[in-house]
């Protein structure tokens, strides 16, 4: 009995969805930062075993926007409610159910199974827990609630095993040796963003974009070209820094990240340039990859 579907992750900014999804996935295919907001794109982690093939889906913190680029990230995550074969609704001690509640009544509406994982109980006490555990329960009365710690990887085991449970019979959607829908170029992207979150401050790493306009692969090296995008002059002159040594380290640590990731040696050009205010200009969402269609 063969069984295969689509596990979605969903919930608000910062309440680790990204590390959990790779710790379930078992590969670092999200990247995960202590910044809200790191990820943008709906990207499907799968995990193959002799008995399933779930096809996980890490999505874009759930906000209310303030630009077209929000506005698609939350089409990704609203995208992840309607072709769930189970639902993973990760919160965590500090918040509470009414915050986004626009959201969350959607996934009340939902008839596949849901599994509401508190994560970062690490950070609390068990009563604290058990009053977080009775919310939750009022909020979503047809959800499991499971407490999770994706950091130390507590109850993790647990809660794959339960979407192996509810999981549909099915043969598998995707080829066994398949781990991403998404290309290498992808994760070039989401590693030189990774990078620029943890180095830059404030609205930085909100108004960068990534572009890699060249991948040579070779058996044994590849060669990246690639542009950060920014919306203002002054931002470019920060993401350059004095005398280009902030763009050195960035370019420095991407190429140290990549080379892990793709196990190769990296020859690694990194330009940047402005595309002024792309965050709000629908060519950019086409131009970018954020369109759903």
């Amino acid at each position: 009995m063969f069984k295969s579907g689509f596990v979605n992750i969903v919930g608000n900014p910062n309440v680790g969805k990204s590390t959990l999804m790779n710790l379930l996935v078992g590969e670092r295919i999200s990247i995960a930062t202590f910044k809200a907001q790191t990820t943008r794109h709906r990207i499907m982690g799968i995990l193959n075993t002799p008995e399933m093939q779930i096809c996980f889906s890490d999505t874009p913190g759930v906000l209310k926007p303030n630009y077209k680029l929000q506005e698609q990230m939350l089409q990704f995550s609203e995208s992840a409610l309607q072709d769930a074969d189970v639902l993973l609704y990760v919160t965590d001690m500090v918040e509470t159910p009414d915050k986004n509640s626009d959201f969350l009544d959607k996934v009340k509406r939902m008839t596949v199974p849901v599994l509401v994982l508190i994560n970062k109980i690490d950070l609390s006490d068990q009563k604290a827990l058990g009053e977080k555990v009775e919310l939750w329960h009022e909020a979503l009365p047809q959800a499991e609630i499971v407490p999770i710690s994706a950091l130390h990887k507590f109850n993790v085991d647990n809660v794959l095993r339960r979407i192996q449970e509810l999981l549909p019979e099915s043969p598998a959607y995707f080829d066994k040796d398949q781990w991403t829908d998404k290309p290498a170029r992808f994760f070039v992207t989401e590693i030189i963003r990774e990078k620029i979150l943890l180095y830059y401050d404030k609205e930085i790493p909100y108004a960068v974009e990534v572009v890699v306009e060249q991948f040579k692969e070779t058996e044994r090296n590849i060669h990246i070209n690639a542009v950060i995008y920014v919306e203002r002059e002054s931002q470019k002159g920060i993401i350059i820094g004095h005398q280009g040594v902030a763009l050195k380290r960035v370019s420095t640590e991407a190429r140290k990240s990549l080379e892990k990731f793709f196990g190769k040696s990296i020859y690694l050009e990194v330009f940047v340039k402005v595309d002024k205010d792309w965050r709000q200009s629908d060519r950019a969402m086409k131009a970018y990859g954020y369109n759903l269609d």
